[in-house]
């Protein structure tokens, strides 16, 4: 394509001014729009329909995972590449599982982010060889131990575990309320059946599960 139209999600401005250095020094490549919460990342998706969007896990509001899945629900030809400090192979094939096919760590940022990017443009999935290993480690040790879900993640609606990451990060049932459109009953019946799903009694144990599986960072 002639011109490769990026936007950048990340609550850090010193990574986002650093991406879109990196962006902006390839010709051809323009970085339509930044985002700094996981909401505005999926609005700003929605509006300017960008073709990669360069996005970060351990986002507020709406962690990066569930970003990518709304984005590549409502815009299905788009890219996604995730960028992020935190590598395991949970995380790697969670983002897998959302639908993103790149996958770089924010220290290897320097050396590959134009070589994902070319990948993604050309219709292929990147991967560094670390992230490589593993998955590939996961997957060998799946086969020998048998798969099992991570604590019940793969049982949650994409709406429950939009309310999880908003009650870890401290909002009240009125709040999610608000912020989701929903009404304060719905809210506190989907907190019931999260808590039930998950058989968890408290919010601490909320929260300890939003962290373990990536929904919010610390």
């Amino acid at each position: 394509m002639s011109t490769l139209r990026i936007l950048v999600a990340d609550d850090h401005d010193v990574v986002r001014r650093g991406l879109r250095s990196l962006i902006e020094g390839q010709p051809g490549w323009h970085v339509v729009g930044e985002a700094a919460t996981g909401r505005q990342a999926v609005r700003e998706a929605k509006r300017l329909r960008p073709d990669i969007v360069v996005l970060d896990i351990g986002m507020p509001e709406l962690n990066g995972l569930d970003v990518a899945r709304q984005i590549l629900k409502a815009l299905p030809r788009t890219e996604v590449l995730i960028v992020t400090m935190h590598e395991s192979e949970l995380l790697i094939r969670q983002a897998l599982e959302s639908g993103a096919r790149g996958f770089i760590l924010k220290t290897e940022a320097a050396r590959h982010f134009v070589s994902a990017v070319e990948a993604l443009a050309a219709g292929k999935p990147f991967f560094t060889s670390g992230a490589a290993q593993v998955v590939l480690q996961g997957f060998l040790n799946a086969n020998v131990h048998g798969a099992s879900g991570p604590d019940g993640f793969t049982r949650l609606t994409d709406r429950e575990r939009e309310i999880i990451q908003l009650l870890a990060e401290g909002k009240s049932n009125k709040e999610v309320s608000g912020e989701l459109g929903i009404s304060v009953r719905t809210a506190e019946c989907h907190r019931t059946n999260i808590m039930r799903k998950l058989s968890l009694h408290s919010m601490s144990g909320l929260i300890r599960y939003a962290i373990r599986n990536n929904i919010v960072q610390v």
